[in-house]
Protein backbone atom coordinates (compact mmCIF):
# COMPACT_ATOMS: atom_id res chain seq x y z
CA UNK A 1 0.00 0.00 0.00
CA UNK A 2 1.31 3.25 -0.81
CA UNK A 3 1.97 5.87 1.49
CA UNK A 4 1.31 9.51 0.41
CA UNK A 5 1.59 12.94 1.93
CA UNK A 6 -0.26 15.90 0.71
CA UNK A 7 3.10 17.31 -0.94
CA UNK A 8 3.51 13.77 -2.35
CA UNK A 9 0.56 14.58 -4.20
CA UNK A 10 1.90 17.68 -6.37
CA UNK A 11 3.82 16.79 -9.67
CA UNK A 12 2.52 19.10 -12.15
CA UNK A 13 5.34 17.79 -14.76
CA UNK A 14 3.48 14.52 -14.08
CA UNK A 15 7.41 12.30 -13.19
CA UNK A 16 6.20 10.09 -10.16
CA UNK A 17 3.22 9.26 -11.67
CA UNK A 18 3.08 9.89 -15.30
CA UNK A 19 0.47 12.07 -15.55
CA UNK A 20 0.27 15.64 -13.85
CA UNK A 21 -1.13 14.88 -10.33
CA UNK A 22 -2.33 17.60 -8.00
CA UNK A 23 -3.72 17.59 -4.63
CA UNK A 24 -7.37 17.58 -3.94
CA UNK A 25 -9.32 20.96 -4.59
CA UNK A 26 -6.25 22.30 -5.82
CA UNK A 27 -7.24 21.84 -9.53
CA UNK A 28 -5.66 23.98 -12.10
CA UNK A 29 -8.09 25.89 -14.37
CA UNK A 30 -9.01 24.77 -17.36
CA UNK A 31 -9.51 20.88 -16.10
CA UNK A 32 -12.44 18.81 -14.51
CA UNK A 33 -13.94 15.78 -13.35
CA UNK A 34 -16.53 13.82 -15.19
CA UNK A 35 -18.56 14.84 -12.52
CA UNK A 36 -18.11 18.61 -12.65
CA UNK A 37 -18.12 18.28 -16.77
CA UNK A 38 -21.45 16.64 -16.75
CA UNK A 39 -22.83 19.78 -14.57
CA UNK A 40 -21.66 21.89 -16.91
CA UNK A 41 -23.97 19.75 -19.70
CA UNK A 42 -20.52 18.14 -21.05
CA UNK A 43 -18.81 15.21 -21.24
CA UNK A 44 -14.94 14.13 -22.18
CA UNK A 45 -16.01 13.37 -25.93
CA UNK A 46 -13.22 10.54 -26.19
CA UNK A 47 -10.22 12.38 -24.84
CA UNK A 48 -7.12 10.94 -23.08
CA UNK A 49 -7.12 12.07 -19.23
CA UNK A 50 -5.68 14.99 -18.88
CA UNK A 51 -4.16 14.41 -15.69
CA UNK A 52 -4.86 13.31 -11.75
CA UNK A 53 -6.26 14.51 -8.24
CA UNK A 54 -5.14 12.41 -5.54
CA UNK A 55 -6.67 12.51 -1.81
CA UNK A 56 -4.49 10.89 0.37
CA UNK A 57 -6.26 8.73 3.57
CA UNK A 58 -4.90 6.96 6.58
CA UNK A 59 -4.80 3.38 6.30
CA UNK A 60 -6.06 2.35 2.82
CA UNK A 61 -5.05 3.58 -1.01
CA UNK A 62 -5.56 7.33 -2.16
CA UNK A 63 -8.62 8.50 -3.55
CA UNK A 64 -8.09 9.30 -7.26
CA UNK A 65 -10.15 11.66 -9.43
CA UNK A 66 -9.17 12.02 -13.14
CA UNK A 67 -9.03 15.34 -14.86
CA UNK A 68 -10.53 15.96 -18.53
CA UNK A 69 -9.76 19.02 -20.49
CA UNK A 70 -12.97 21.29 -20.24
CA UNK A 71 -12.02 23.44 -23.71
CA UNK A 72 -11.94 20.14 -25.61
CA UNK A 73 -15.05 18.40 -23.75
CA UNK A 74 -18.16 18.04 -26.32
CA UNK A 75 -22.55 18.45 -25.63
CA UNK A 76 -23.77 15.60 -23.56
CA UNK A 77 -26.07 13.88 -26.32
CA UNK A 78 -29.49 14.72 -26.18
CA UNK A 79 -32.32 11.94 -24.62
CA UNK A 80 -33.69 9.94 -27.69
CA UNK A 81 -37.08 8.71 -27.15
CA UNK A 82 -35.54 4.77 -27.84
CA UNK A 83 -33.26 5.95 -24.61
CA UNK A 84 -36.15 7.43 -22.54
CA UNK A 85 -38.61 4.66 -23.17
CA UNK A 86 -35.42 2.18 -22.41
CA UNK A 87 -34.78 3.73 -18.93
CA UNK A 88 -38.75 3.78 -18.01
CA UNK A 89 -38.66 0.31 -18.80
CA UNK A 90 -35.72 -0.35 -16.05
CA UNK A 91 -36.68 2.13 -13.91
CA UNK A 92 -40.65 -0.02 -13.71
CA UNK A 93 -38.48 -3.39 -13.41
CA UNK A 94 -36.77 -1.88 -10.24
CA UNK A 95 -40.00 -0.81 -8.85
CA UNK A 96 -41.83 -4.37 -9.34
CA UNK A 97 -41.93 -6.90 -6.43
CA UNK A 98 -40.83 -10.45 -7.67
CA UNK A 99 -43.24 -12.26 -5.49
CA UNK A 100 -46.66 -10.48 -5.67
CA UNK A 101 -45.52 -8.46 -9.16
CA UNK A 102 -46.88 -5.22 -8.14
CA UNK A 103 -45.64 -1.89 -8.77
CA UNK A 104 -44.21 -0.62 -5.31
CA UNK A 105 -43.79 2.60 -6.23
CA UNK A 106 -40.21 2.64 -4.64
CA UNK A 107 -37.47 0.67 -5.72
CA UNK A 108 -37.18 -2.67 -4.19
CA UNK A 109 -34.42 -2.64 -1.08
CA UNK A 110 -31.58 -4.87 -2.50
CA UNK A 111 -31.49 -5.70 1.33
CA UNK A 112 -34.86 -7.32 1.33
CA UNK A 113 -35.44 -8.61 -2.42
CA UNK A 114 -39.31 -7.85 -2.21
CA UNK A 115 -41.41 -5.01 -1.60
CA UNK A 116 -41.66 -4.45 2.06
CA UNK A 117 -45.24 -6.15 2.57
CA UNK A 118 -43.73 -9.03 1.30
CA UNK A 119 -41.05 -8.85 2.99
Amino acid sequence: MMRLTLADCFDPAGERFGLPTYPWKLTPEGLATRRQLRARDLRPGGQDIAAQLLRPRRRREPLTAYLYRVELAKPVRPMTLAKRAALAEANRARRTCPECRRDAGYVIPTSLGMCVPCA
